[in-house]
């Protein structure tokens, strides 16, 4: 039996490949639990259509990252928080505050799991962080940390 895999299947194939499988394996687990097609001509072209249309928005979705990593790169984001006279913080700069800062400077929400730190942050001054954006764009962004009056 030739079925169209909508999912990847170790020892079976990948997503979107057309596979010869056992009658049985493919009509009583296959098909029933959404994990391929039979390999129909209609059902191809649809699956074509449907990884054309995969394709197109991950091309967008990588434009708006690259798009976003270049506004990231160009601004210096400014943090205040509460420190000492010798300027050490009282806490440190999270992942949440960077994300937060960001909103509100560009309007542009960020994942905060996606920020990363790579030492604590426990002092005012300059800061270099990375914010992953996409697969292979990560933006490396300049932090002012202040004091809180």
């Amino acid at each position: 039996m030739k079925v169209i895999l909508t999912e990847d299947l170790r020892g079976t194939g990948k997503k979107g490949e057309t596979v010869d499988v056992k009658e049985g394996y493919g009509r009583n687990y296959l098909i029933p639990e959404g994990l391929a097609l039979p390999a129909t001509e209609s059902n191809q072209k649809r699956f074509e259509n449907i990884i054309k249309n995969l394709h197109d928005k991950k091309g967008r979705v990588l434009k708006a990252a690259a798009d976003i990593k270049e506004k990231l790169e160009e601004i210096s984001l400014v943090i205040k928080k509460k420190a000492g006279a010798d300027g050490k913080l009282f806490g440190s700069v999270t992942h949440k505050d960077v994300a937060d800062a960001i909103k509100e400077t560009l309007d542009v929400e960020i994942n905060r799991k996606s920020v990363r730190i790579n030492e604590p942050i426990k002092s005012t001054g300059a800061h270099t962080l990375e914010i992953h954006l996409e697969q292979n764009i990560t933006a490396t962004v300049k932090v002012e940390v202040e004091k809180k009056d």
